[in-house]
């Protein structure tokens, strides 16, 4: 793990604790904010990539006084992309460290997990990294602020690039055999049904684990012409290199949640011609006002780290939360602070532009396409095309 400056790691036997120690602002008291994530096992890329982007963001607001006067500060538990360690790890953040709200959770089964008890507690449930078309839904509307697109605009775009840039209809889906999974695959159906096309062939493997060969030899015997993967990317990498070995040679696309970075780094030379739709901006674009800022926020808590897309998620969740507390009526309440953000149709970040109401808790519908090059690195694609 990176060692970060300003950052507290405490290590425990079954989870992992990290709370922010910037210095407080010179009034107020700090306002602390509870992740559950995976920051071990198959997903951690994704759980430690949010969390150093929730910390740069958060000493970036500190090292400016704070927002109104007050510190914010983070703290996170490993809940190892598992439903139950992420339900002990919230009950343990709201009963016992009180956090104001949670922000920045990993995954949709661990979200559909939790949601329901920070909704019962009345804690708010902040921009998490998925894009689950639950966390949309009108019961939501009365803690859940999504950020990101949903799975299903991303699919949708998938599908609309297969077919119209590439021209390719016979299209299959390898996923996760889990809520997370399920939600990629209705995607994929929904899209395929306003193009008139079928679902060719869908195959699974089991959440956390790297048990792809079955399911990869019943995509190989349908012989797809492009495979939407929607998985955790050691899983996602260990299919596609075992696919070239086969000569199995789809087009691969797959959504954000697999972590580009991560799935480039497992893949090496099989990853040339990987697709992968984000939902945020390029992470070393500069020429975007909001991504400098991420760049210098994240040198200053870990000078080291390369830019990447989840931290980047990670740091503009918690600029959202800053934006929430800084437009919240005073004295703070958490329910106040919900009500800022859903009334909030102009949260401008510089190149990445936020937009809530009464009926819609997701603050962005923007998808973009990357590929992964030659030299084993993510780009931007201007378009998809058949390999």
């Amino acid at each position: 793990m990176r060692r970060l400056r300003g950052v507290l790691w405490l290590g425990l036997a079954l989870v992992g604790i990290s709370q922010s120690t910037a210095v407080a602002a010179e009034s107020g008291d700090s306002l602390l904010f509870g992740q559950s994530a995976a920051l071990s096992g198959p997903a951690s890329e994704l759980g430690s990539g949010m969390r150093l982007g929730l910390l740069a963001a958060f000493e970036e607001a500190n090292r400016s006084g704070g927002v109104h006067g007050r510190a914010l500060s983070l703290i996170s538990l490993d809940d190892g992309y598992e439903p139950e360690a992420a339900v002990v790890n919230t009950r343990m953040l709201i009963r016992e460290h009180d956090v104001f709200a949670l922000v920045g959770a990993v995954g949709t089964p661990t979200s559909r997990a939790i949601q329901p008890v920070a909704s019962e507690a009345g804690v708010p449930y902040i921009a998490p990294f998925t894009g689950a078309e639950f966390l949309r839904e009108a019961g939501m509307m009365t803690n859940v602020i999504n950020l990101r697109a949903s799975y299903f605009q991303e699919t949708a775009e998938i599908v609309a690039r297969l077919t119209v840039d590439a021209d390719l209809r016979r299209i299959g889906v390898f996923y996760q055999n889990d809520s997370y999974g399920r939600a990629g695959l209705e995607g994929v159906r929904r899209a395929l049904e306003r193009h008139e096309l079928p679902l060719m062939v869908q195959a699974d493997y089991p959440r956390n684990t790297e048990s792809v060969k079955v399911p990869l030899l019943d995509l190989r015997r349908e012989g797809p012409d492009a495979v939407i993967v929607i998985g955790a990317y050691q899983p996602a990498a260990a299919m596609i290199r075992w696919a070239r070995k086969l000569n199995f040679d789809p087009v691969f696309v797959t959504i954000s949640f697999v972590g580009s970075t991560a799935l480039a780094g497992a893949l090496g030379d099989a990853g040339e011609g990987v697709y992968i739709t984000q939902v945020v901006p390029f992470p070393s674009d500069v020429e975007v006002e909001v991504v400098a800022r991420y760049q210098q926020a994240l040198a200053e808590v870990a000078p080291d780290a390369a830019p990447d897309f989840v931290s980047l998620e990670g740091y503009l969740a918690g600029r959202l939360v800053a934006e929430g507390v800084r437009r919240a009526d005073v004295p703070l309440t958490r329910p106040g602070f919900i009500t800022a953000l859903r009334q909030a149709s102009d949260i401008r970040f510089g190149g990445f532009n936020l937009s809530y109401g009464p009926t819609d808790n997701q603050g962005s519908d923007q998808v973009y396409l990357t590929v992964i090059d030659r030299r084993g690195q993510v780009v931007p694609a201007a378009r998809l095309v058949k390999r």
